[in-house]
């Protein structure tokens, strides 16, 4: 280790600790007497390229002819061998173990996490990879800048899939789950993702589920949690109730038998009493722009005012009842020709006459086999049923349609519209089918408007609006004026009230399921009171069952575990009813976060201090498609916890990072006619109708921005990529990566694809390009095989003083690797690394210092490499914790100037010369210099004039000047 500080003493790195061994949570005797992995050295058949300094000879970023995964590669260097050592030493000396109760809470945390996967059969692909090696880099970056680091990782394993599974082979869900686990961590593994194997968590574990029922509990005791009639989808041909994604087009994805909304007890949270804070919460987060609008608009707070409309008999008279509407623009209430009506609202059986009573009831049934995005989707043709019934405007007195139509939600608002047809394009399109009278009250700037056969939903100037009988008038307003003068109107004339209203239900928490987590309370048997277990009676754990298919009755599986159905009640000694619906996939995922601080713990859910050091995350990576649900949930339970005093901080994750997806490869089909002929795909538009045939990529050429037929360039194609899907036969599975590239090699590509957050187009000839760049990395530091295909133990590096040219070429990369790591800009970080090694090849020697500062560098990247490269430069222990470069800025400078130089006052020449530069050394310069050398061979100086950096004025005597 002396040899390294000299070294990097000389080259003047700065570092933010000097620890250079293992984390001091291990037991030190454990690493006195470590055996570090010895340097690979059995027999390897390498094929290798000459190394060149030829731009044309060795690209690193062009790629090589493309080869199918199946055949065998040439291996660039014996990362077959590297890298099943690194991946077992780390494992088996738990390099990245996080210290739990010995941690040193004086460093700074980084807490970085993944949105923890679902285990499935099918495994990884390669696109899964993209985000976790992401978050290993700056796992194994911030380590080695000092930090404490927790890494995590786990299994939200509960859900749907495993028991499709377990009801269609009879194996039991838990079986499969844990079979699943196996392989993905197999594969997580393979990959060398420095996680904490020790903090490992799984859903289904009853040490898990015990605080998940813990934080039902709270929620009951606060009246956050509870019972509700709400219309769920009910297959009857299955006898169960479906989750949205079972459901397709009315009918179930199993079997496709017809679907229905039809009212269920269900359990439900509270989350719109934590609407505002959800809200509001939201400006201090650095999150997306885009996702933090996706909560908002889901949270969808609105201002304006709910109004009543008075129900008419035949005979025109008021009714004791009234419709309550909600609307946000009140200004246009003068403009209100209809009402409609959800064909789930409450009312609905009391306003159908006599004659609409079959129509109405007909649409009713067809309406409940839609699903709510279905209902509400605005390219769909808008339909209703008149209900034969009628309702007064409050503003003008006039009498109003009411209709029944599946568009309005009988869960928003109130279940009820004023309908605007002039201001809204729902409304507009309704009233044209069904010739409803359209009435304007809003007169924009652009007078056409009104004319061009459209709804105009902005605001204006009001007109039409004025009743002296009503007593409001609103002319010549503007909108925002007028809303405010008809809520205080409604307000005292008693017709309605101002109103903030919100597009964000209550959360239907209970799923007709077997697998999940038990919901913690019982039904005494005599009265039907709900009573919550105690504390102490948690776990109340998942019973075995053989049989998981649905009952056929509308009850849970649950149900069928008749001994464990059937209970008492601890305190009273009565006899009661367990709940058999069970927690959605969701609950688990809600508060990982928390256990992954502390997953041992046995008599709380998160030791406080432990969560007032590591909270919240600060980095939280994963899919788009969790951009509303899964956060705003989280945040949810997070709140609830604040509340109580759980946890320390309003937010659980203060940085979120949305990753793309990675597209299979392009796949390039060609258009046939109907008579098989082939047709340029730019000859039609409609595609469909005709035959396309898959073309291999060898047949393909690029002309200007298309894709044609090599043998018929007429010919354009069509050149797609799609997501990874087995449907589309174009999976690639990271293990055939792997074993054909190394993991490396996979790491390196995936980051240098593109930016983190873009989606991006698998290419199996990009990943040859990188593969090829780590093979020139060892090829430069460790050196060409010997004559039997093995490679020398060392390095090839020098114990020698690195050069000022090589020093600034190394700290611009690692101030560019840093910059890069630091902005999740990793593929231009990788840019830096391949002209560092390009520069580097040009090199008569590797100074080892320099060498090793580079190893560092790589580490995060292609750790497995780097780890064997650090062994080879002499050293004993992991790098893992091995001080992270810091560029010196003296090198980062650029130092050279071009110095006029004058002979007797006039110009002759320039010099390149250093900035320091001296006075003999710039006339030595001038001196050989091809153009000033004629000038000064020969010739007597009598004096030289030398401003640094400025000029060189080099004065002869004169007796003997040649003139030239």
């Amino acid at each position: 280790m002396l040899l390294l500080h000299s070294h990097l003493h000389h080259l003047n790195l700065q570092f933010l600790s000097p620890h250079s061994s293992f984390p001091s949570s291990f037991p030190s005797s454990k690493f006195t007497t470590l055996p570090f992995p010895t340097p690979i050295s059995s027999s390897y058949t390498h094929r290798f390229r000459r190394i060149t300094n030829s731009a044309t000879n060795d690209k690193l970023n062009e790629p090589e002819k493309k080869k199918p995964l199946q055949q065998t590669v040439t291996r660039a260097y014996p990362f077959h061998e590297i890298e099943p050592k690194w991946q077992q030493f780390w494992d088996q000396y738990r390099t990245f173990r996080t210290p739990d109760d010995d941690l040193d809470t004086s460093k700074p945390k980084y807490y970085i996490l993944d949105m923890f996967p679902y285990p499935s059969g099918a495994g990884l692909h390669v696109g899964h990879p993209l985000g976790y090696t992401a978050t290993d880099i700056l796992a194994r970056f911030k380590r080695m800048q000092g930090y404490n680091v927790l890494h995590p990782m786990g299994w939200d394993a509960f859900g749907l899939p495993a028991e499709q599974y377990a009801i269609n082979t009879g194996t039991h869900p838990k079986l499969t789950t844990v079979t699943n686990i196996n392989r993905f961590t197999s594969q997580l593994k393979s990959l060398g993702f420095s996680y904490d194997w020790d903090r490992e968590i799984s859903t289904i574990e009853p040490e898990y589920y015990k605080w998940t029922q813990w934080i039902f509990l709270q929620l009951l005791k606060r009246g956050l949690a509870y019972q509700a009639e709400v219309p769920v989808n009910w297959c009857p041909a299955l006898g169960t109730v479906l989750a949205n994604e079972e459901v397709i087009d009315g009918v179930s994805e199993r079997g496709g038998h017809p679907v229905v909304r039809k009212p269920m007890r269900q359990w439900m949270l509270k989350i719109t009493a934590y609407a505002d804070r959800l809200l509001e919460d939201l400006d201090d987060l650095d999150w997306p722009e885009s996702v933090k609008e996706m909560q908002r608009n889901w949270i969808g707070r609105s201002e304006g005012a709910e109004l009543e409309f008075c129900i008419l008999d035949s005979d025109g008279k008021e009714r004791d009842i009234q419709i309550v509407v909600y609307t946000t623009r009140p200004d246009t209430i003068f403009g209100a020709t209809y009402l409609v009506v959800a064909p789930e609202h409450s009312l609905l059986s009391s306003l159908i006459s006599t004659a609409q009573s079959n129509h109405v009831e007909d649409y009713i049934d067809l309406a409940s086999k839609k699903s709510d995005l279905e209902r509400t989707e605005l390219q769909k043709e808008k339909t209703g049923v008149f209900t034969g019934c009628y309702a007064k405007n409050p503003a003008n007195g006039e009498a109003i349609p009411i209709w029944v139509a599946d568009y309005v939600l009988g869960s928003y608002g109130t279940g009820a519209i004023m309908a605007v047809p002039a201001h809204d394009s729902r409304d507009y399109e309704f009233a044209l089918k069904y010739d409803i009278p359209i009435q304007w009250v809003v007169t924009p700037d652009d007078k056409s408007i009104s004319e061009s056969g459209k709804a105009f939903p902005g605001e204006g100037i009001i007109v039409n609006s004025s009743n002296t009988l009503m007593g409001l008038d609103i002319n010549g307003l503007g909108s925002k004026e007028a809303a405010l003068k008809v809520i205080d109107w409604a307000e005292k004339s008693g017709n309605g009230k101002r109103k903030v209203n919100y597009k964000l239900r209550d959360w239907l928490f209970a799923r007709q399921r077997y697998w999940g987590e038990p919901i913690p309370v019982i039904f005494l048997d005599d009265s039907g009171e709900t009573v919550p277990l105690d504390e102490t009676e948690l776990p109340l754990i998942l019973p075995e069952l053989d049989d998981f298919s649905p009952t056929g009755t509308g009850e849970p599986p649950l149900a069928k575990a008749v001994s464990w159905v059937k209970t008492t009640d601890r305190l009273s000694g009565r006899p009661a009813t367990r709940e058999t619906n069970t927690m959605p996939q969701w609950a688990g995922s809600c508060w990982y976060y928390l256990r992954f601080m502390d997953p041992n713990n046995s008599k709380e859910l998160v030791d406080k201090a432990k969560e007032r050091y590591w909270g919240p995350v600060d980095v939280y990576v994963g899919g788009a498609e969790h951009a509303v649900l899964h956060l705003l949930y989280a945040r949810f339970w997070h709140k609830v916890l604040f509340d109580i005093g759980v946890v320390s901080t309003k937010e659980p994750f203060q940085c979120v990072i949305n990753q793309g997806i990675i597209l299979g490869e392009v796949q390039y089909m060609a258009c046939r006619d109907k008579d098989g002929n082939l047709i340029s795909a730019d000859s039609t538009n409609m595609l469909n109708e005709h035959n396309l045939e898959r073309i291999s990529e060898e047949k393909v050429t690029k002309s200007g921005d298309s894709f044609v037929l090599k043998e018929n360039p007429e010919i354009r194609l069509v050149a797609r990529a799609h997501k990874m899907s087995k449907s589309r036969g174009n999976v690639v599975n990271p293990d055939d990566v792997v074993s054909e590239y190394g993991a490396d090699s996979l790491r390196l590509y995936e980051m240098f694809m593109g930016p983190l957050r873009d989606s991006k187009t698998w290419s199996t000839s990009g990943i040859e390009g990188v593969h090829r760049f780590l093979g020139r990395t060892w090829r430069l530091i460790v050196g060409l095989p010997l004559s039997d295909g093995t490679y020398n133990d060392r390095t090839v590096s020098v114990d020698e003083e690195p050069t000022i040219e090589q020093l600034r070429c190394l700290h611009k990369c690692i101030a560019k690797v840093t910059e890069e790591i630091e902005g999740t800009r990793f593929n231009t970080g990788i840019s830096a690394m391949m002209e560092f090694l390009n520069a580097a090849y040009k090199w008569d020697n590797h100074p080892r210092s320099v060498v090793e500062a580079f190893v560092l560098l790589l580490s995060p990247y292609a750790p497995h490499m780097a780890e064997e490269l650090w062994s080879r430069l002499g050293h004993s222990k992991s790098l893992a914790y091995e001080p992270f470069p810091k560029a010196n800025p003296a090198y980062l400078k650029e130092s050279t100037i071009v110095l006029p130089v004058q002979i007797n006052g006039k110009t002759r020449g320039t010099i390149q010369v250093e900035e320091t530069c001296t006075e003999e050394d710039a006339f030595a310069l001038a001196s050989t210099d091809e153009k000033l050398s004629k000038y000064l061979d020969g010739q007597s100086v009598r004096k030289r004039i030398y401003v640094p950096g400025k000029i060189l004025n080099v004065v002869l005597d004169r007796k003997n000047i040649k003139h030239f």
